[in-house]
């Protein structure tokens, strides 16, 4: 999957004169993950906003459910997507379990600070939709870390 993905950006890169560099993609091969990263960021995002404002604002549901259902989506497609596309490695076969429950836990701990900070903005009477993009600026960072150097790391057994 990811060398027909290669192959296409090649060849689209090519047709508007985007030349490949001499050392070809490797060099950039950890800008390429990032930018895999932050698509299934974007899913988890864009699409935990859809359902949220669907259960929210449509369905006036209360926060918290909405946000919860949110993150129930967005976890499980974030999760398909770092683990089978942007931190893939074959090494990591028969160790799901443990990768699980790393994600889990590093999602848990994002999970404190982000419903603190959608609360926040919630009872001072601001638009819950600003606390999912601040939310999300602060934990971009700090998961990308956790995902490369410890949750999606093969073990060396």
């Amino acid at each position: 999957m990811k060398e027909i993905l290669l192959s296409i950006i090649l060849e689209s890169t090519k047709n508007v004169g985007i030349k490949q560099t001499k050392s070809g993609w490797r060099q950039h091969r950890l800008l390429i993950q990032f930018a895999e990263y932050m698509v299934g960021g974007g899913v988890y995002f864009w699409g935990g906003l859809g359902v949220f404002a669907i259960c929210f604002d449509a369905l006036h549901w209360p926060w918290w459910i909405s946000k919860g259902l949110a993150d129930i989506f967005g976890w499980s497609a974030n999760f398909g997507i770092q683990r089978y596309w942007a931190f893939y490695d074959s090494r990591l076969k028969g160790q799901n379990r443990r990768v699980i429950f790393r994600y889990v836990l590093i999602n848990g701990i994002d999970l404190v600070f982000d419903y603190a900070i959608v609360a926040a903005f919630i009872y001072s009477h601001v638009t819950p939709y600003a606390g999912f993009f601040v939310s999300a600026a602060t934990t971009t960072v700090w998961d990308y870390l956790w995902y490369r150097f410890w949750v999606f790391k093969p073990s060396k057994a």
